[in-house]
């Protein structure tokens, strides 16, 4: 005993605080990768059910918003890829953000689905929201540092990814 207090029960407030630092620590990215993956799903699932948005020309159609940003865009020669095919790029970047909404809110192949989200949202920096002044009107810049931590940590809690892995886990001390 010291000064009176029982030795064998004492922990310091750093070892007492551990638990739920480890819990949090593990969690931390869970609300990046909720918002990130339905934003994501929800942009895929309204550009293909938008109609008007999945044509060459017309108001609201993704050739036109191609046509508008061209000038304006860091790289034209990315738009002028796009404007070959709008409508199969309207569905190549539709198709994209459900991949990654999924991939991510399920957590499964995260780091993946984050540099996916990370190079659409790249993409859309460079040529949609290029000409925002100043820069950080833009919602594409945000959305591509949003990836950043996905892209290196994946995902640690409540995902197939850590589920996998664990069971990996299981597996080799099974065998040993």
């Amino acid at each position: 005993m010291i000064h009176g207090m029982r030795t064998d029960t004492y922990s310091p407030p750093s070892e007492r605080h551990g638990d739920w630092r480890d819990t949090a620590t593990r969690y931390a990215l869970l609300p990046l990768r909720i918002f990130l993956g339905v934003t994501f799903l929800y942009a895929g699932l309204d550009k293909l059910t938008d109609s008007a948005f999945m044509k060459e020309a017309g108001s609201g159609s993704i050739g036109d918003m191609m046509r508008a940003v061209r000038d304006s865009s860091a790289v034209p020669a990315l738009v002028d890829m796009a404007l070959e095919s709008p409508v199969a790029f309207g569905y190549a970047i539709a198709l994209g953000e459900l991949a990654v909404g999924i991939g991510t809110l399920l957590g499964l192949l995260t780091r993946l689905a984050a540099l996916g989200g990370a190079l659409i949202s790249l993409s859309l920096w460079l040529t949609v929201s290029w000409a925002s002044d100043p820069y950080y009107y833009g919602n594409d810049l945000p959305y591509l540092m949003a990836w950043v931590p996905l892209v290196l940590a994946g995902a640690s809690a409540l995902s197939v990814d850590a589920a996998l892995r664990a069971r990996r886990r299981q597996r080799r001390a099974d065998y040993r």
